[in-house]
């Protein structure tokens, strides 16, 4: 009984997908470790320690709904 996925097409299809994929891993490691990227991931590792969040606080009501009337 052959299977047609036993064919030794799909081993070296998976083979090539397997060094393919291995590659992009390996170029977006080096991309992201470069040196012109060192200040933006340290500005990025550094904003959760902000003591004020950029923007409405999550839960806030909207500032351009009407609230008018209303006690806080």
């Amino acid at each position: 009984m052959n299977h047609p996925m036993m064919n030794p097409f799909w081993g070296h299809l998976t083979g090539v997908v397997t060094v393919l994929l291995m590659l992009v891993f390996i170029g977006i490691w080096i991309w992201a470790w470069r040196k012109r990227h060192r200040s933006t991931f340290k500005r990025m590792s550094e904003l959760p320690m902000e003591d004020k969040p950029e923007g409405p606080a999550p839960g806030a009501p909207d500032a351009d709904t009407n609230n008018k009337g209303r006690q806080p």
